[in-house]
């Protein structure tokens, strides 16, 4: 099975300076290659800090280690406005990720035309 990171929240999807260092410390390449802006700022990146907690955006949503940070730290893991899950899919599925109302969802990829 596979595991997808979809955010449940009208917010954009982001994780938080905590999940941001622990993704680090797993050695997530994505996130090795952003900037880590509350090791400028200490004092300021407290949980509630919008602009401290808006990282790891380019990161691959069925990323193993994304997931794994989501479970981990449960809600501590959501960035500003974000509330992430954790989506299980069957591994052979083409998936894509979609908003309603910008709520997104995980829905099997199908072919569409013009």
């Amino acid at each position: 099975m596979k595991k997808i990171v979809i955010n449940k929240s009208y917010g954009k999807f982001s994780v938080s300076h905590e999940a941001f260092l622990r993704l680090r410390e797993l050695g997530q390449q994505d996130v090795l290659k952003e900037t880590d802006l509350g090791a400028y700022w200490p004092e300021a990146a407290a949980p509630k800090e919008p602009s401290l907690n808006q990282c790891g955006k380019l990161i691959p949503r069925d990323d193993l280690k994304l997931a794994q940070v989501v479970e981990e730290l449960g809600g501590a893991a959501n960035g500003h406005g974000a509330e992430l899950r954790v989506v299980t899919i069957p591994d052979d599925v083409r998936w894509e990720i979609s908003a309603v109302g910008g709520i997104e969802h995980v829905s099997e990829a199908h072919r569409t035309w013009a």
